[in-house]
């Protein structure tokens, strides 16, 4: 027996890149009223508290897991007042984005878990009543994870009287006070929130594997904004296409080989804007996960004129036109600075058109500053600053008003004296000579 040194030599060793550990998640069990309904979320008369133990779960060895051990329960007959545990065997499904919930601690992010019965279409019909539950991880990265859990399976009436019941879910548990499950299927996606230009391409990932007991049935994505829906991509085993809107994707090939159900969205537009439900369907059970997609276009900045030369009793008019926004929210606001203290003054003068939107939902509005002879200082540098949710930082356009030049009258009066001025020096220096 003998150890390898720690560092970088490991990596040379790609012997045995994985290794089996397990995850332990802190939840949320959500109970069901009487009607068998789950109880409105926030309720917390309806929230028990529950630990869901993913056993045997292979992870990429990087190094860092040597003080990862193996979990024992901390607990023997449960009363009503102790947590729910709940061991997950994942032998026959793969739980997706292992590491990011492994090491969730160590990389500061939050894990939302919540475990509620599960009950869908025929799922829970028949003699044999099989207790299902299904389990929801929110990574605060974004990533989502549903697992489908099989409870106990059904035994004979003679073997449900000997069992040891639960006492708050009054099904068989282990002789630890755990309930044994395994998961028949699961389903995952890296985004929660997708935000995108205009024009652009973007991706909705989801991902699925199924037990071999289990197996495909359908998917569908919808997409929903504003209290209307529409279904955007349906497939059905056994049918011959799928139903599918322009502009989106589905690769049917991989959604068969790999549980690849991503959908790709073509020359994105204001309209493509809402919420995306990706509905992986089994016989028995369904799992789904919602993406927000939100299109932010960043404004177009210009002020006319850029520049302005000083008249006396004339008021100038500068035009801020910002146009190409979405959402329709834009703040504008207008600064002057002069050179003798370099400091930017705001300016309460300006207003503004109302808002205006395109055939593409874009938006635009125009703001104006007037300047007046009699209050300006010259010269000058008039700034309109507009900032935006596309911006990473706001734009700012400038316009700039000359010094007064001499014209008219005072210029005359001026080349008049200068005139006069070099005679009579010219004629004092001929006397002198």
């Amino acid at each position: 027996f003998f150890s390898l040194p720690k560092g970088p030599v490991k990596a040379l060793t790609p012997a045995q890149p994985f290794r089996r550990v397990d995850i332990v998640l802190g939840c949320s069990y959500m109970e069901e009223d009487v009607r068998g309904f789950l109880r409105a979320a926030g309720d917390s008369s309806s929230e028990l508290p529950a630990t869901l133990v993913l056993r045997g779960i292979s992870v990429r060895d990087d190094g860092n897991l040597d003080d990862v051990a193996e979990y024992k329960v901390q607990q023997e007959n449960p009363d009503s007042s102790s947590p729910i545990v709940f061991e997950v065997s994942a032998q026959l499904v793969s739980i997706p984005h292992a590491e990011s919930l492994l090491h969730t601690d160590c990389d500061g992010e939050e894990v939302n878990c919540e475990i509620s019965p599960y009950s869908y279409q025929q799922a829970s019909k028949g003699p044999c009543h099989t207790s299902w539950f299904m389990a929801t991880l929110q990574l605060s990265s974004g990533i989502s994870i549903a697992l489908v859990l099989r409870g106990p399976h059904c035994g004979s009436r003679e073997e449900e009287h000997d069992a040891t019941l639960h006492p708050k879910l009054r099904i068989p548990m282990s002789p630890e006070g755990t309930l044994l499950t395994t998961v028949e299927f699961q389903s995952s996606s890296r985004n929660t929130s997708l935000h995108m230009h205009l024009g652009g391409s973007v991706t909705f990932d989801c991902h699925f594997a199924l037990a071999p007991s289990s197996s495909f049935s359908s998917l569908e994505w919808r997409r929903q904004h504003r209290g209307s829906g529409r279904s955007l991509f349906r497939y059905q085993v056994g049918s011959r296409g799928p139903a599918v809107q322009p502009k989106v994707h589905v690769d049917v090939a991989e959604l068969l080989r790999s549980g690849d159900a991503s959908l790709s969205l073509q020359g994105v537009s204001v309209g493509d804007e809402g919420t995306y439900i990706c509905s992986v369907s089994t016989p028995l059970h369904q799992a789904q996960h919602i993406i927000q997609l939100h299109v932010a276009e960043p404004p177009r900045v210009r002020v006319i004129p850029a520049v302005v030369s000083f008249e006396r009793d004339v008021t100038t008019t500068l035009t801020c036109s910002i146009a190409g926004y979405y959402p329709l929210d834009v703040s504008v606001s207008w600064t002057q600075k002069t050179p003798e203290d370099g400091t930017e003054i705001p300016l309460s003068n300006a207003h503004f058109s109302s808002h205006r939107q395109s055939h593409d939902g874009t938006y635009s509005i125009t703001s104006y500053l007037s300047i007046s002879s009699a209050t300006a200082q010259a010269p000058a540098t008039y700034s309109c600053h507009v900032s935006h949710v596309a911006l990473a930082k706001p734009i700012s356009v400038s316009a700039h008003l000359k010094a007064p030049e001499q014209t008219g009258s005072e210029g005359l009066l001026g080349g008049f004296i200068a005139t006069v001025i070099f005679i009579v020096v010219l004629f004092v220096v001929l006397r002198r000579r």
